[in-house]
């Protein structure tokens, strides 16, 4: 079985409590779409989650959020094959994948393409604070371009798009915060930090 949640940011007490509930496998694959929190502090506190995360008897797919370190750029990564596309994973975590942008899996007979990445509103918040923020977190352009020709070559037929963005069209602006400044990335006023 194939089950999606999102936002986690190292909170997994939901995904704890649900495998515990129903008899879950191994072979049964839990996507988060971004955010995961796995790849956001890069340290002890990712050593002890991965751990954790090992322990439940299902295998997580993650997609690139804005809040985390994108996965080609941590050394203990290797691209692996998996569901018929590339993914990245640690030896030492062999149940947790991470998604790499423009592969196409195949999940049961259906294709599904990995785009990660987002902006962040809150970038000056964030290193205003001392919090994490990663260069790399939207995009690049030969990440796009390999989208493009991923899609290209499947001849833009696929099943579903595993990404942490919505299309623009779908931007949801009645949830944005008041104080910060969606077009140009300003956050928020000294008053509000």
């Amino acid at each position: 079985m194939v089950y999606l949640t999102g936002d986690t940011h190292a909170v997994f007490d939901r995904i704890g409590d649900f495998s515990e509930k129903g008899r879950r496998h191994r072979e049964d694959i839990r996507i988060i779409l971004g955010d995961t929190g796995i790849n956001y502090f890069l340290g002890s506190k990712a050593v002890a989650i991965k751990e954790h995360l090992s322990e439940l008897p299902v295998t997580f797919f993650c997609i690139h959020g804005n809040h985390e370190q994108r996965p080609f750029a941590i050394k203990t990564h290797r691209e692996k094959l998996w569901s018929g596309a590339v993914a990245y994973v640690e030896d030492a975590y062999p149940s947790i994948l991470f998604a790499k942008d423009g592969e196409i899996y195949d999940f049961d007979g259906k294709k599904a393409i990995a785009i990660g990445g987002a902006y962040s509103v809150d970038k000056f918040y964030r290193q205003k604070k001392g919090y994490a923020w990663y260069d790399n977190e939207q995009p690049s352009a030969s990440i796009k371009k390999y989208v493009e020709e991923q899609l290209d070559r499947a001849e833009w037929k696929i099943d579903y798009v595993l990404s942490y963005t919505l299309p623009l069209k779908y931007e949801p602006v009645d949830k944005y915060l008041p104080f910060i400044d969606q077009v140009h990335g300003v956050g928020p006023p000294q008053d509000h930090i």
